[in-house]
């Protein structure tokens, strides 16, 4: 119990991390469409706020699939909107080489859950100054995480560990659900406790009710148990929240049925408050 209750304490007085934003850059018009619904919550003073966009999808299900612009033309996107709205960026990396041309624009660099034990990809984006988030592999126990975690800080030449070394040397964690037999993930509540131990940790809630390859050749989900699960983790206690979402997520590229229109974001973004608001000091 002390354990549950010395983590539900420890980002007491502090900013909400909200990272939100398209799965993947389909277009630049559609890309600042989504930004300035957005731009109420990077003006919130209780939120720290993080513009969300893939510029490239490399484990999409078919090869068919669309992926993005590419490394180049995507980040040309995103400085254009970190320079327009003043919005921190974050984006995922899938090799290297990439680690450092794409610090160079985002603020933070996103590890994929399938890549989140490569030791080079971590190490990599280890050396640029960019916060690291690792996610979450959907085939790990939360308490593998610490040695993903160990690789970036001894890479940085921390000796350290636990909550607050990685929080003030720049690593997050994501838990985006585990594998539950075929096509489908569930969440397990006590891995936002248990990886609370060793860094601060974000909840995906979008693709926690991703179903892999549920539709032949891409993946399902379900969005509408998106505000459920968001509001059982803000009462658990996180640091953060991640959603993808999209003006149209029918029509969406990538990910489009579990991304949460940006109608319901505003809604669950004023309910996880409330609920932290009720619990108080607790969370």
């Amino acid at each position: 119990m002390s354990l549950k209750v010395e983590n539900l304490e420890k980002n007491k007085g502090e900013k909400m991390i909200l990272i939100a934003g398209p799965c993947v850059i389909e277009s630049e018009q559609l890309v600042f469409d989504v930004a300035k619904r957005l731009v109420k919550f990077n003006e919130d003073k209780r939120i720290d706020f993080y513009f969300k966009s893939s510029f490239d999808k490399a484990n999409r299900t078919s090869i068919s699939s669309f992926r993005g612009p590419g490394l180049e033309k995507g980040c040309e996107i995103l400085a254009k909107v970190k320079k327009e709205f003043g919005f921190k960026i974050l984006t995922d990396i899938h090799e290297s080489y990439q680690a450092r041309p794409v610090g160079e624009v985002a603020d933070v660099l996103q590890i994929p859950a399938f890549l989140c034990r490569q030791t080079d990809l971590l190490v990599a984006a280890a050396k640029t100054k960019a916060v690291v988030n690792i996610k979450k592999g959907q085939f790990l126990a939360a308490s593998a995480m610490k040695h993903s975690v160990k690789k970036v800080l001894e890479t940085r030449g921390i000796s350290g560990d636990g909550y607050e070394v990685a929080k003030r040397n720049g690593v997050w964690l994501t838990e985006r659900g585990s594998t539950f037999g075929y096509g489908n993930l569930v969440v397990d509540m006590r891995n936002l406790v248990m990886m609370r131990e060793f860094a601060p940790v974000i909840f995906d809630a979008t693709h926690s009710v991703q179903m892999p390859s549920a539709l032949g050749e891409k993946s399902g989900g379900d969005a509408r148990f998106v505000p459920y699960l968001a509001r059982a983790a803000a009462s658990v206690g996180v640091d953060g929240f991640f959603y993808e979402t999209h003006v149209n997520p029918c029509e969406a590229l990538c990910d489009g049925p579990n991304m949460l229109n940006l109608d319901e974001l505003d809604a669950n973004i004023a309910q996880i408050f409330k609920i932290k608001d009720a619990l108080g000091d607790a969370n």
